[in-house]
């Protein structure tokens, strides 16, 4: 895409590769650039910092923790654990359904609908901040406080809270439905190996383990995220999903000399001039040191979220053979690139398109001939397979089954459009309640059937899924087989938009005469056609729910 001239939302933009790529893009001259950050301080003396290269770009600002609802999203995490209302809300918005309460909610989501990017560049660290909640750590203090008989809600919920997988699907959810429908044409997220292109054998690492569990949870995280954008790379109307990994230590910010900080407050410089008693020296509530009431300082080279290293330390971790390292600006350069439609040949997304095994021609004849086995199967044994509802989801096996009930009940696609659905209702019950056979099968692989005026229905010693809530019908939609006029209603309007899809690929535009080149929808369904129940389930995937598969 053409940089110049469009909005452009930058997450993670006060980071150290956020400001490479905010440079990099400013070199474009984009019409607005909006950065994002956790805090708001980082955030303004990020914009300030880019004040010189802006031209006649306009920078804006925004801030707050991206993965949390929007009246939490400004407060710190343990205020958040503090708070019995606070951590009903996350929990809520983060395990209930995508509802638009929960979309509206986000602050993702409100800040894409704020400034409707024509692009995102992701760079905030996402599985860092959610492997680095320590869910083992969480566990192990839940567990101990179940032994002492102390595991109230709120050291349950805590926990839940530290969970990494629920976070990064809600997150990415939100992400998608929000790029969707401010109509975003592009999404670069710059991601981690976790390990800083190491493997189990990474010496670096957060406890005696090695490697820690913490650090193994961080990279699964992140290859959990890429796996996720590759889906997201696959969903129609979604932008174009581009993944940058840098798989070596990202360095520098700066070179200088000064305070040195540790997770952003300084180091206090201390003395213990006369050595202490083992058994004193680490008694609790014992201060045998002095505090010098000073800051530790020293060199240092600025490596963004990772710190400050001293010399040696930078040394060690870049050493050939170890870490390595790359800088912020080569992967700006990566993002720009593949933002701009310049394939770097770095793009995960693209790699896992390449990479995977995909449909094959062999399978595509074969399943015609598998077909083709279990229709004389059927045939010779007198009984039409349908569904075991072992495939997922139950409403797959509810259409199937309602739509072989149309089969059954008139001969044709358009002989179902032109069907009166109160008469169709009463035949479908008629029918159910006289072929012993087809009543039992739906039954007994756990879908109930509900009669025509909704107020009785067929169960069978399974209901895969059962009723919930005042109205027991609301799940019918789910996976009941539902003979009520409105939902053979349902079925109807399908058959005439079938019916109408036919005549218009009938319509060569000029000639009058159909279409016959390789771009015509050979598969479709036509108005003569007998009903086809997997092909009618196929065509509500693709049209209603809008299923279909974009990539081979």
């Amino acid at each position: 895409m053409e940089i110049r001239d469009t909005t452009v939302v930058l997450l993670g933009g006060s980071g150290l590769v956020g400001h490479a790529v905010a440079r990099r893009l400013l070199e474009r001259v984009p019409k607005r650039l909006v950065l994002v950050a956790l805090f708001e301080e980082e955030v303004r003396a990020a914009a300030r910092a880019l004040d010189p290269y802006r031209g006649d770009t306009e920078i804006a600002v925004d801030w707050g923790n991206v993965f949390f609802p929007a009246p939490v999203a400004r407060l710190d995490r343990s205020a958040i654990l503090a708070d019995p209302k606070h951590r009903a809300l996350v929990l809520d918005d983060l395990l209930g359904d995508l509802t638009e309460e929960v979309l509206e909610r986000s602050l993702l989501y409100q800040i894409l609908h704020r400034y409707h990017p024509d692009a995102v560049v992701d760079s905030i660290n996402t599985a860092t901040a959610f492997a680095y909640q320590d869910i083992f750590q969480s566990a192990r203090e839940l567990l101990s406080r179940a032994r002492e008989g102390r595991a109230d809600a709120a050291a349950v919920e805590a926990h839940v809270l530290t969970l990494t997988m629920p976070q990064l699907i809600r997150h990415t959810q939100i992400m998608l439905e929000g790029l969707r429908r401010v109509g975003a044409r592009a999404y670069v997220k710059v991601g981690t190996s976790g390990t800083g292109g190491m493997g189990f054998n990474i010496p670096y690492t957060h406890s005696e383990e090695r490697p820690s569990r913490t650090l193994m949870t961080k990279s699964a995280v992140a290859g959990a995220q890429s796996l996720l954008l590759f889906l997201m790379g696959r969903t129609p109307g979604a932008p174009a999903t581009i993944e940058i990994k840098p798989t070596a230590t990202i360095a520098w910010r700066e070179i200088g000399y000064g305070p040195v900080y540790r997770k952003g407050r300084p180091i206090p410089l201390v003395d213990c001039a006369e050595p202490v008693a083992l058994a004193e020296a680490f008694r609790e509530g014992g201060r045998p040191w002095t505090d010098l009431g000073a800051t530790l300082e020293g060199a240092f080279i600025n490596t963004g979220e990772n710190g400050l290293f001293a010399r040696d330390e930078f040394a060690t971790v870049t050493a050939l053979g170890q870490m390595e390292f790359i800088t912020p600006e080569e992967v700006a350069d990566y993002v720009i690139f593949e933002l701009e439609g310049r394939p770097t040949g770095r793009d995960i997304v693209a790699a896992l398109d390449a990479a995977t095994a995909g449909p094959t021609y062999r399978a595509g004849i074969l399943r015609s001939h598998a077909l083709e086995r279990l229709r004389r199967i059927e045939q010779e044994r007198g009984a039409r397979s349908v569904a075991y509802e072992m495939l997922g989801p139950p409403r797959l096996s509810k259409m199937l089954f309602e739509a072989y009930l149309c089969a059954l009940l008139v001969p044709s696609v358009e002989a179902l459009a032109s069907a009166d659905p109160e008469q169709f209702s009463a035949a479908a019950h008629d029918l159910v309640r006289r072929d012993a056979t087809l009543r039992r099968y739906i039954l007994s692989v756990g879908l109930p059937i509900v009669t025509p005026d909704g107020r009785a229905v067929y169960r069978g010693s399974v209901i895969i899924v059962p009723p919930t809530g005042r109205d027991p019908l609301a799940v019918a939609p789910r996976g009941w087989v539902d003979l009520r006029p409105a939902s053979f209603g349902q079925w109807i309007t399908r058959a005439q938009r079938m019916v109408a899809q036919a005549i218009e690929r009938n319509r060569h535009p000029g000639t009058g005469h159909p279409e016959s080149g390789s771009d015509v929808d050979w598969t479709a369904i036509a108005a003569g056609d007998a009903i086809d129940p997997a092909a009618f389930a196929t065509w509500v995937f693709r049209y209603e729910d809008r299923g279909e598969r974009i990539k081979r």
